[in-house]
């Protein structure tokens, strides 16, 4: 029979790093909010968690990069949203920010989190960041939980 190894859900005494836009701040404080309550709920201590703000969900990628090379964070969670304008320089920003967040991760060996919302319409994002469809800020955050408790098993 097959060995199975997962992480579990529940967040360890460490050290965890958000970096959040602060542009479409009404969504990206939800975001921020969901993030934050999740890791308490969980276990982790408020404490621990930093939030370090960006100007853009495009400059997210190189603040995790320096916050995941730094040593000190078990994960970082990245938060934002990118909301459809009438151009199509949405698509531009969510394919660069998802690749430079993903490449991240795969260069430091920590957890770097995509709680990146892309949305066509503010109602879209509302929904995604506490709305009907849930909190990607929390949806990060246990990402970030569950993948702390898998590389100390691997």
């Amino acid at each position: 029979m097959p060995t199975k190894i997962q992480g579990e859900l529940v967040c360890p005494d460490v050290s965890i790093a958000i970096v959040v836009s602060r542009f479409n701040d009404l969504i990206t404080t939800r975001l921020v909010d969901g993030a934050t309550e999740t890791i308490s709920r969980h276990g982790g201590n408020a404490d621990r968690i930093d939030v370090v703000s960006v100007p853009g969900s495009f400059e997210i990628p190189l603040a995790a990069q320096k916050l995941a090379s730094s040593g000190k964070y078990a994960a970082v969670i990245c938060v934002g949203a990118v909301i459809q304008g009438s151009t199509t320089h949405h698509e531009y920003i969510n394919s660069q920010v998802a690749a430079g967040i993903m490449s991240v991760s795969r260069d430091t060996g920590v957890p770097v989190t995509f709680g990146v919302i892309t949305c066509e319409s503010m109602d879209q994002a509302l929904d995604r960041a506490g709305g009907k469809v849930g909190n990607k800020g929390v949806e990060a955050a246990l990402a970030a939980i569950e993948m702390i408790n898998l590389l100390k098993k691997l």
